[in-house]
């Protein structure tokens, strides 16, 4: 795969833990690593996830892209074998084998089957110790990536999401895409990849969890087999915290379409604040809902001028912020977001309880439904270490969400959301919009 962005790992976990308690293991490695375990020995294949922080962010100057074309390449062959023998080997084990990379982490997710363990482990450090780079491999892969660059420079969305990531981040890597563009992704050599992996594959960065067949002594020799011959420290620094450079205004990205892409984002709330929970409720009320949110009631129902809008929580490694988007005719973007704005303020004045109540009961009865697999519960568990969770938060999650009030939404809404600050982007030809005037003044 040419790129699966961990973005969002935090809102992945949040949408993935279960109502019953489980118990994760703490399991360490004759060799030192660490890892979380969930055993479950009533199927026969053990799920595990590896993640190697840092991730695209760690790319070196000049070198945009680095990251993500090293790991899509590091299954196209290992060791004495090439592109084909490897995938061929993956499968007479009948193993899957994934790597992706994102703004926070690489990631190996690894599903295998218990007889088959060992020789499944031996594959992934193979890609790990061993990548070939092989020079038809590199230009294969290459080439899928510049097709993906190609096929974001013309899709309004993927523009929008690039500007507002551009004009919230800056300077900072979290602020491209991790693609890297055209030219940067066209230098890259196979020494380059190289560097790249030694940037951020490394036992200081690693992060472990296993769901299913296997016990702790089992996991502890598994990690020691995979990366105990991994460099003890990477090359390069983690990258520093996300500054934001959001201000309030409208930035219009001239588009020939009869509609317009709306995305926007202001300052979100990282999850360890004391009102986190308070804002992840709010949040379902305003538009992370679907349709039993108020965008949607104001924007769809009430007036039918978009399919559908959306908002969330974004909380990424170094920085968070509230996100949302839609689309609308360019002739009704300027009420659209005017929409927007009032409800976005609206929220100040208070939510009722039977908005709360259902928010609540959605909240919390959706996610056993989704906690459904070693793969999954693996995931979970390792983008939980990511962003700093701690292993209790799967049993302790429903009751911080039950717990939040509608005064504590009352005032988390008045402290937070803000119109004026909200960074509005619009891919199209809105009418009636000056992209060069900010929406409104800031509350304060």
């Amino acid at each position: 795969m040419i790129r699966a962005i961990l973005t969002g790992v935090a809102l992945a976990v949040m949408a993935a833990l279960p109502a019953r308690a489980i118990d994760i293991q703490d399991v360490q490695s004759p060799g030192g690593l660490t890892a979380w375990l969930v055993e479950d020995h009533s199927i026969p294949f053990v799920s595990v996830t590896i993640l190697f922080r840092g991730g695209a962010s760690v790319d070196a100057a000049g070198k945009r892209g680095a990251v993500n074309l090293m790991t899509a390449t590091l299954e196209e062959g290992a060791g004495d074998m090439d592109a084909s023998a490897f995938a061929e080997a993956v499968q007479e084990q009948a193993a899957s084998i994934g790597f992706d990379a994102g703004d926070d982490a690489v990631s190996v997710s690894a599903r295998m089957l218990s007889e088959n363990r060992d020789a499944s482990a031996d594959l992934i450090r193979a890609a790990l110790v061993q990548p070939r780079f092989d020079a038809d491999a590199v230009e294969r892969v290459r080439a899928q990536v510049q097709a993906v660059i190609r096929a974001e420079d013309t899709d309004p969305n993927a523009i929008a999401a690039k500007t507002l990531a551009r004009e919230t981040w800056g300077d900072h890597p979290y602020g491209s895409s991790i693609n890297g563009t055209a030219d940067s992704v066209a230098a890259l050599t196979a020494d380059d990849l190289r560097a790249a992996k030694d940037r951020v594959m490394a036992r200081d960065r690693v992060l472990v969890a296993a769901a299913g067949d296997i016990t702790p002594d089992q996991l502890g020799a598994l990690m020691d087999r995979v990366l105990g011959d991994l460099p003890a420290t990477a090359t390069a620094p983690l990258p520093p915290e996300a500054p934001l450079a959001l201000t309030g205004g409208t930035t219009v990205v001239d588009w020939d379409s009869p509609q317009t892409v709306v995305a926007f984002a202001q300052q979100g709330l990282p999850m360890d604040d004391p009102d986190y929970f308070a804002a992840f409720v709010l949040n379902h009320i305003l538009g992370g809902g679907g349709f039993s949110s108020r965008l949607m009631d104001e924007i769809r129902e009430k007036r039918g001028l978009t399919y559908g809008v959306g908002t969330d929580l974004s909380n990424k490694v170094l920085g968070d912020t509230w996100t949302g988007g839609m689309a609308t005719a360019n002739a009704s973007t300027a009420q659209a977001t005017q929409i927007l704005r009032e409800v976005w303020d609206g929220m100040a004045a208070g939510v009722s309880e039977q908005e709360l109540t259902d928010a609540k009961t959605y909240l919390t009865g959706e996610y056993p439904l989704r906690f459904d697999g070693n793969g999954r519960i693996a995931g979970i568990l390792a983008g939980m270490q990511l962003v700093g969770l701690p292993r209790d938060y799967v049993n302790t999650r429903n009751a911080r969400v039950e717990a939040v009030t509608a005064e504590d939404v009352k005032r988390v809404a008045g402290e937070l959301l803000d119109a004026g600050k909200l960074r509005v982007v619009l891919v199209g030809r809105p009418e009636g919009i000056d992209g060069a005037a900010p929406d409104a003044a800031p509350k304060g």
